[in-house]
């Protein structure tokens, strides 16, 4: 029923299309999507992108011993979450060490915001590759792509990315007020007997949920739960939020919960985005898709990343029921089209439910940062198709 839901609409928007390129009303029908999505999230207007690098910031480092420009060539892919009230954003920002994707230094930089789309930054980074226990694993790389949810005692967990330049690594952080952090390191150490302390991982999406009108960390049959994962989706849980044990088939490999399709926006990667949630209708986890150069949709630009949207089953998280067709949300101004990624980038990592609205952060082609924002009580719609 799903597909032919997925067909009706595609049929329809191209349609409508069709019509509007005619001259013909549209009444907007080609935006509408299933009830169980978020969206549409709309780009307020002459706001964005609302975090560009900085050439004059310095910051002592202490692996190199001298101060350097940490936020000069790229700030992007960005954490959100609520503290005291305000949006704060952890945004990557990078330095200008290195030259091409991966060969710079990363640390996180801190950015508050009372309307969340106006920021306040702080002049060093609040979270760095240090002279600490995990200088072999973030050195000389950095710390890069965080996710952050909190627990409803306001315990803030941060999953990031190790990165060494030998292998990526998914770990763990945790605060009380986002600037003093505990470095726990790589998520899967122990589990398994450190099977996969060497794997490449990524992207953690720790499952949320709106109470109140706060959104916490939610545990599930009575474990915490996380969607992880760049080439394919797996899963993992925990009993403390700092352990985290993959889910595997029963002979040990990891246990895949969806991953590319030909022939869509999501052909090359499906790669986790912000803190998964929990609804009435189901889990839905809002995901980063990549367009295969070869086997991808061709009404999109080859390599690009474009926003997509997948739904499980409330009572089983590893359940996959069905996912979005097209992308909510895909490169459509300038500085998300050209940038570090030259192919274009609207990279989703950080979503927060403030003043009845959700905030939506994402990383500008590499190079910056960008906010959507998505009102419940307005008519669902997404991006409009290419």
């Amino acid at each position: 029923m799903d597909n032919m839901k997925s067909t009706f609409l595609f049929l329809l928007a191209t349609t409508v299309m069709t019509c509007a390129a005619n001259g013909q009303s549209s009444n907007h029908k080609e935006n509408q999507l299933p009830d169980w999505a978020f969206g549409g999230f709309e780009r307020p207007k002459s706001v964005n992108p609302v975090i560009s690098p900085i050439e004059n910031t310095q910051f002592y480092c202490p692996l190199t011993k001298d101060s350097i420009a940490w936020e000069s060539n790229d700030t992007f892919n960005p954490a959100a979450t609520i503290y005291n009230g305000e949006i704060v954003v952890l945004y990557r920002a990078e330095d200008k060490s290195g030259v091409g994707i991966g060969r710079r230094t990363s640390r996180l930089g801190y950015a508050t915001s009372t309307d969340g789309t106006h920021f306040q930054r702080e002049k060093t980074p609040v979270f760095y590759p240090d002279d600490d226990s995990q200088k072999e694993l973030e050195w000389p790389g950095g710390c890069e792509d965080p996710r952050i949810a909190v627990t409803d005692d306001g315990l803030y967990v941060m999953m990031y990315t190790q990165w060494n330049r030998h292998v990526p690594r998914l770990a763990v952080a945790t605060s009380r007020n986002l600037k003093d952090w505990t470095k726990h390191g790589p998520a899967f150490a122990t589990a398994y007997n450190g099977k996969f302390f060497n794997l490449g991982c990524k992207s953690g999406s720790i499952l949320t949920e709106v109470v109140k009108g706060k959104q916490v960390i939610k545990k599930i049959n009575g474990k915490y739960f996380m969607y992880w994962g760049e080439e394919h989706v797996f899963a993992a849980t925990s009993d403390d939020l700092i352990h985290w044990t993959p889910i595997v088939n029963i002979d040990g490999s990891l246990k895949k919960l969806f991953s590319p399709r030909d022939g869509y926006f999501d052909s090359h990667l499906t790669e986790c985005g912000p803190p998964a949630i929990y609804t009435p209708k189901g889990i839905v986890l809002l995901y980063n898709g990549k367009n295969h150069s070869g086997r991808g949709d061709k009404r999109y630009t080859a390599n690009v990343y474009a926003a997509g949207q997948a739904l499980f089953d409330a009572k089983d998280p590893t359940r996959f029921i069905t996912r979005l067709d097209e992308p909510f949300f895909r490169p459509m101004d300038s500085f998300e089209k050209s940038g570090q990624y030259v192919d274009g980038t609207v990279f989703i990592e950080g979503m927060v439910y403030f003043k009845n609205k959700w905030y939506l952060y994402y990383g500008c082609a590499d190079s910056k940062v960008g906010v959507a924002v998505y009102d419940p009580k307005r008519p669902a719609k997404a991006d409009p198709l290419p």
